[in-house]
């Protein structure tokens, strides 16, 4: 092993054989959910079920076939486990739409869901095949801000902008329907980095200590301010609280690992409960949803409250192993496939299978923390923080709201739930993380023990020492 990689401890093994043979488990969970669903439901092998292996297999295989060539060394655990959850989630989705039929209303959202999965995977070759060096990203901070407000603004634009079951989050462009702020959410982490990386060292200096907690300088409380604005327009404006609690709660968490001062989650917190309040107190429709939330059945007979209260209703009868596919009902659920997706889950595999979806999402975060613990360069260790932490607060404020832990948001379950827009972005996070994870993990230059001629690279991995950000 060089030098420069014995000091630092890495391994820098491509580990592609491992990656092929969790693709492998991967398939078999997805292709295998959907023959079960095939047999639960209709007591029969689906007469498609080899086309559609075939199809799913040559997506991930395909997928697989390039990170061998062009990004060798990225982690080998992320690909297969989003191939899981998406197989997974197709697998659910088709039962509802065979629950459906049932009842004479004929929908496709499985197929639907496999073609957002077929462009979602190209988005992911082209990501890793475009961007050979996730450092070039830093040259677009301002860009990407830019980008990320525009796309936030456009569903309030008169003629295009569409509400939809009182949040106004989507646009329509002629036949097609599309959530913006599901790529904004990438490029506003993007853009959070590069600002960080630029004026971490103002925002890390402490002003007035309060309780053994040093807070910011009053000076330096404009970014948060700006972002909690952001938030607060997006809960007033498009009524959507999944949105305003994940950009808000994004930024957070960004500001807080690149300083490394907790006065900045004390201030986020008092700014996130003050706003809270405020919106409780001047508008009626978040008001109407933290009533909803603190008395669900007081408004399950009017039918304010009926996707929550069936939701959990289909999570006590499911228990622990579920009733298995066909015996359950989850369509008594609206937006059963989409925001309600988990409860599904619950109510024909059980409470063991649900633990094991949110232990293959806590998979993804901890392979994305990972990969910024190891990168390089503070701009990479940032946006691998800033994309890991956007799925763990997407899951947890959707898994939240299912179980009636906090407020129902109207997010998507990443990979598992349908929609195209979640589906496509969430893609391109993960092709990313997998870019970052490559250029970490690839073997420094050797360099001779008489000149120590490290290169730039190596210069920074030891200045990061510890694995600060400075």
């Amino acid at each position: 092993m060089p030098q420069s990689s014995a000091l630092m401890g890495f391994v820098h093994r491509r580990r592609r054989g491992a990656e092929l043979f969790l693709l492998v488990l991967a398939l078999i969970v997805g292709v295998g959910a959907y023959a079960a669903v095939g047999i639960g439901v209709e007591e029969e092998v689906p007469a498609d079920l080899f086309g559609y292996g075939a199809w799913l297999a040559g997506l991930i295989i395909g997928a697989h076939i390039v990170i061998r060539f062009v990004a060798p060394y990225a982690d080998p655990v992320l690909l297969p486990v989003v191939a899981a959850l998406n197989g997974l989630g197709l697998a659910v989705i088709h039962r509802i739409d065979l629950a459906r039929e049932a009842q004479g209303r004929f929908h496709e959202f499985a197929q639907q869901q496999l073609t957002w999965m077929t462009l979602g995977v190209v988005l992911f070759v082209i990501t890793l095949l475009v961007i050979r060096d996730h450092r070039v990203l830093q040259r677009f901070t301002y860009t990407s801000g830019l980008a990320a407000i525009v796309l936030l603004l456009l569903p309030l634009l008169p003629g295009i902008g569409r509400t939809v079951y009182g949040a106004r989050i989507w646009i329509r462009l002629g036949p097609f329907s599309f959530q913006p702020g599901e790529v904004a959410k990438v490029m506003l982490v993007i853009a959070i980095a590069g600002y960080l990386v630029l004026h971490r060292d103002a925002l890390a200096l402490a002003g007035r200590r309060v309780l053994f907690v040093d807070l910011p300088r009053g000076r330096d409380l404009g970014p948060i301010l700006v972002m909690w604005l952001v938030s607060l327009g997006i809960l007033v404006f498009q009524r959507d609280l999944g949105s305003s609690l994940l950009f808000f709660g994004l930024f957070l968490i960004m500001l807080y690992v690149a300083t490394e001062r907790p006065g900045w989650l004390v201030v986020g917190a008092l700014l996130f409960a003050g706003g809270a309040a405020l919106a409780y107190f001047l508008f009626g429709h978040v008001r109407e949803r933290f009533d909803i939330w603190l008395n669900p059945f007081d408004f399950y007979d009017s039918g304010e409250s009926f996707q929550p209260v069936e939701a959990k209703f289909g999570l006590g009868w499911g228990g622990l192993i579920g009733r298995g596919f066909g015996n359950g009902d989850p369509n008594r659920v609206p937006f059963a496939e989409s925001d309600f997706i988990l409860a599904s889950v619950g109510e024909e595999l059980g409470l063991t299978a649900l633990i094991a979806v949110l232990m293959m999402y806590g998979l993804i975060v901890e392979r994305a923390l990972r990969t910024a613990l190891i990168c390089r360069d503070a701009f990479g260790k940032l946006v691998a923080t800033g994309l890991g932490s956007a799925i763990a607060l997407q899951v947890f404020v959707v898994a939240g709201g299912v179980t009636g832990l906090i407020p129902i948001t109207g997010l998507t379950t990443p990979f598992l739930a349908y929609g195209g827009s979640s589906l496509i972005a969430n893609w391109v996070i993960i092709a990313l993380l997998l870019r970052i994870s490559d250029q970490a993990r690839r073997p420094l230059p050797t360099v001779s023990d008489d000149t120590a001629a490290f290169s730039d690279d190596a210069t920074q991995v030891v200045r990061l020492g510890g694995g600060g950000l400075t």
